[in-house]
Parts: C-alpha cells; structure tokens; sequence
C-alpha cells in the first residue's frame, strides 16, 4: 500500500510529537512550559544544491582590484607629482622627459597591468552574475564602465599626444618648443586627470562588490 507524502508528514509529525511528549512527562514539565514542535514543509523539501563556485571567481576579483589600483595609481602619481614638477621646468626639459616617460612605459609590466584591468574585471563581473550575486555584479560592471571610459581617454587623447610629441624629434632640433610643449601639456594634462578619477571611481566600485552587505545581495 503506497502512502501519500501528506499521510507520511502527518505519520511522521504525530511520532516525533509522541516521543517529545514523554519526554516531557518523564521530565516532569509544566504544560506551558511545554517543548512544541514544529514541521514545516520547508524543513521536508529536497534540499537542491548550489551552483558550483568557478575556481576563478575570486582570482579575478582580487587582481581585478590589484591592476585596477596600480593604474589608479599610475594615473594618480601623473597628476600630483610628475606633471606639476615638469610645470616648473623649461621647454627643452619638459618635451625631453616627456619622450623618455612615453618610451619607457611601453613595456610587458605595463601592458599586462593596462590591458589585465579589463580582462580581469569583466571576468569578475562575469562569475558574479553566474553565481547570481547580481548586487555585486552590477558594482564590478560599474568599474568596468568606468574603466572603459579611461581606456577611451587613453586611447583617444593621451596617445595620440604622445605620439605626436615623439613625431617633433630631437628637442635639441625644435625650433618652436614653447608651442610644441603647449599643444601637448594643456590637453595632456586635464585628460590625465580625468583618467585618473575614472580609474579611482572604479577601484572603489570594486571594493563596494567585496562588502559583507553586497555580497548577501542586500544593495
């Protein structure tokens, strides 16, 4: 004879609650202060597992703030120290310096920094929003909007600039310095500034994704 899974619960509930009671009695308690007990169908629902962590999630996550900090920090470093020195000094020195900054920074570190901030925040936000953490998801894809913007920033302002400062040639052989530096310093300068917001915007929208209430899915 098959049973229905009401009759099982009613069954189960009236045995459970048998074995409290003479316990009770045994122990000699008083009625109101009586244990009561309590099935829910919660309590009796398959339990379904959860979806499976990818090793990755938190790798990414933690470089994404890693590389997403140093290029705060680059940019940062830019705003409040490099550039403000070279205010003070002549053309000749200006446009030199800045020619070798532009050729050295142009190395493996860099580029894995520049271009890992990207790859690594979208692989965060990615993961996140597998896992259904969609609260911190949507702070990993803020960073990377704002990333993005620096990335178009760079790519679109502080280059070309670049490029076009290492185009005049030897400062030595430059016959008007004061308008090469001026055509490059005066945009060169905000942009940096504004990639530079962008980037510490960003970290902090990484940070607010690793918060305890982010991560319940709170905000």
């Amino acid at each position: 004879m098959r049973l229905s899974l009401s009759a099982m619960v009613h069954s189960g509930r009236d045995g459970l609650t048998e074995v409290v009671e003479r316990f009770q009695a045994r122990a000699g308690l008083a009625p109101e202060k009586k244990m009561t007990m309590h099935i829910t169908r919660e309590a009796l629902s398959p339990v379904v597992p959860k979806r499976p962590t990818p090793w990755w999630s938190a790798p990414a996550l933690w470089l994404a703030m890693i590389t997403m900090g140093l290029m705060a920090g680059l940019f940062y470093a830019f705003a409040v120290a490099v550039m403000p020195a070279l205010a003070g000094a002549d053309d000749r020195t200006f446009v030199l310096v800045m020619q070798k900054i532009n050729r050295t920074i142009e190395n493996p570190v860099f580029f894995v920094t520049f271009f890992g901030a990207f790859v690594f925040t979208g692989a965060a936000a990615i993961a996140r929003h597998r896992l259904g953490a969609r609260a911190a998801a949507r702070w990993i894809l803020a960073a990377l909007a704002l990333y993005i913007v620096a990335l178009a920033i760079t790519m679109g302002v502080n280059v070309p600039l670049n490029e076009e400062l290492a185009r005049a040639g030897d400062p030595a052989r430059i016959a008007d310095l004061a308008k090469v530096r001026g055509e490059f310093e005066g945009v060169w300068v905000p942009a940096n500034v504004a990639r530079a917001l962008a980037c510490t915007l960003a970290v902090a929208c990484l940070a607010r994704a690793t918060t305890p209430r982010v991560r319940a899915g709170r905000s």
